[in-house]
């Protein structure tokens, strides 16, 4: 009974190579960034690096999974849950990869101090199902909707009123843009 080698159960491996198969470990390069998970098998999540925390996940490019919105820049809405229930605004900025909205004048909080030693405060991002569409006209909240006009062009309306959503344009321009002609940052021409 006495045997020089031990079998397993499993497809004859030895349980002397069974250390050096399964207790090995793979080497690991360190990171100055985090935990960064290259691959995601199935439906398996896949997510990015950084720490704990400020993880997310991420599409097949790699790059962050987009929040489904209902809600855009420019969109006046109303508060439907929370602190700020029943405040009325504008939404400033979307947070897509978060899924939250900042509105104005809605979830003030302190935040640092500036020169005088005064404490400023800022709108903080809330979740975008905690507001909903409102019609300034008729006082009323709403759901969204899409139609198509006459024109052919899909326009978002609001469903209780009928009202289309006017569609805001923003300006994409840097905010600090020089000049043309006194540009600094090129080779300066030779003065005769």
């Amino acid at each position: 009974m006495a045997s020089a080698t031990m079998h397993s159960s499993f497809a004859g491996a030895s349980l002397r190579g069974a250390r050096a198969a399964f207790g090995a470990r793979a080497p690991v390069a360190p990171s100055r960034g985090g935990l960064v998970i290259v691959a995601g098998y199935n439906n398996m999540v896949k997510l990015g690096g950084g720490k704990k925390w400020e993880r997310q996940e991420l599409t097949p490019n790699g790059k962050p999974v987009k929040t489904p919105m209902h809600v855009k820049k420019g969109d006046v809405v109303q508060v439907i849950a929370g602190e700020d229930k029943g405040a009325v605004g504008e939404i400033e900025k979307v947070l897509t990869k978060k899924g939250l909205v900042v509105v104005k004048g809605v979830n003030i909080k302190p935040r640092s101090r500036d020169e005088q030693g005064q404490q400023k405060r800022v709108e903080s991002p809330i979740h975008h199902s905690n507001v909903m569409h409102y019609s300034q006209e008729k006082a009323v909240r709403s759901r969204i909707g899409f139609k198509v006009t006459a024109d052919g062009k899909k326009v978002r309306y609001l469903l209780k009123t009928g009202e289309e959503v006017p569609e805001r344009s923003f300006d994409k321009t840097p905010k600090d843009k020089k000049e043309e002609g006194g540009d600094a940052s090129g080779p300066a021409a030779p003065s005769a």
